[in-house]
């Protein structure tokens, strides 16, 4: 894949989509045309009962769109996840980064969150070293063989993604 992508990876609630929404802020502040994927363990549903697209997927339709003069949303029925390089290779082809919330055992770049009163074992430096890990984003100073970015600095994050990830692909 040759789209710069990142994925945040941390234990659940701690914080990973508080921080990407301000980085997306961010970047987008810097002209960087942004993409963003959630990977959802669990069943969710986007489309909700009473709405004609909810009708048309509930009536057997496998692929819903939805648009509008300024949004579209689809909702396409799957017998299995799709990886997110076939995500990003279908649907964001027209941006200029894609920020992905988990993924955590893929083979992604990957910038790890950290907080003092979470979990203290890296997921990524854990049982398993993952070669993937750009850096990690704490609120507090790590011994690690990556950086250790600001979590609470989400502008310090989005440079070091345009730098590293953004710049560093079309390097």
């Amino acid at each position: 894949m040759n789209k710069p992508v990142v994925s945040f990876v941390a234990p659940s609630g701690t914080g990973k989509t508080t921080l990407l929404e301000k980085v997306i802020v961010a970047l987008k502040e810097r002209g960087i045309r942004v993409g963003a994927i959630k990977h959802d363990a669990h069943r969710f549903d986007i489309d909700h009962p009473g709405k004609d697209s909810y009708r048309f997927t509930h009536a057997g339709a496998d692929t819903t769109v939805i648009t509008s003069s300024e949004t579209l949303a689809l909702v396409k029925r799957h017998t299995a996840s799709p990886t997110p390089e076939e995500l990003i290779a279908t649907y964001f082809g027209d941006l200029d980064l894609v920020l992905v919330e988990g993924f955590k055992r893929s083979t992604l770049p990957k910038i790890e969150i950290h907080r003092r009163e979470g979990e203290q074992n890296l997921i990524c430096r854990g049982d398993y070293h993952d070669p993937n890990l750009l850096a990690v984003a704490s609120d507090e100073p790590l011994q690690v063989d990556v950086p250790v970015l600001n979590l609470n600095n989400p502008a310090q994050v989005a440079e070091f993604i345009i730098e590293r990830v953004v710049r560093g692909m079309a390097a």
